[in-house]
């Protein structure tokens, strides 16, 4: 990416959806296919790229889409939910990203840093004292995250049907605001 690239995040508006949907399903075929038999990935597609699923979570105040643009193209997705309690965190000290999704031809392009700086900023401005997020504990998604100042708080694991058994395991990741 060239400094004469413009990074922008577009909140999601009815209107969007369909670049939204269009580009989120991209970007999680061609990164997460390994978790389903088959590489069946339906069930998430089904549970986070639909316009009924976007008009749910627009009506949702605690919960903003975003498209991720470089140079006005559609480049990545991810979605923020204002406050989500996570332990010993009440929900109005804790954002949680909640997904992000990058195209593979943009990813390593310094956007995901981007939208994390984005996101901590935002925290900071709501006075929040961390940011959370879930991540694969396999895959090159862990060290991006902890390189970028976020830690490992506990274990968890994928709660959708059918994802592969070998691939459930994931980390909650903290970063301190």
């Amino acid at each position: 990416m060239d400094l004469k690239d413009i990074i922008h995040f577009e909140p999601v508006t009815p209107d969007l959806y369909a670049i939204y949907i269009k580009t989120g399903i991209k970007a999680y075929t061609q990164h997460y296919l390994h978790l389903w038999p088959d590489e069946n990935a339906i069930p998430y597609l089904e549970h986070s790229f639909t316009t009924a699923v976007l008009q749910k979570e627009e009506a949702n105040l605690n919960s903003i889409l975003y498209i991720i643009k470089c140079n006005n193209v559609a480049v990545g997705i991810f979605k923020i939910n204002l406050n989500e309690s996570l332990e010993s965190y009440a929900a109005t000290d804790a954002l949680y990203l909640d997904k992000i999704y990058i195209l593979k031809e943009w990813s390593g392009k310094g956007i995901g840093k981007k939208v994390l700086q984005f996101v901590c900023l935002r925290a900071k401005k709501l006075n929040k004292k961390i940011v959370w997020l879930a991540t694969m504990q396999k895959g090159p998604a862990l060290q991006f995250y902890l390189n970028n100042g976020f830690s490992i708080t506990r274990s968890s694991e994928v709660t959708l049907p059918n994802v592969l058994e070998s691939e459930k395991l994931m980390w909650i990741l903290t970063k301190k605001i």
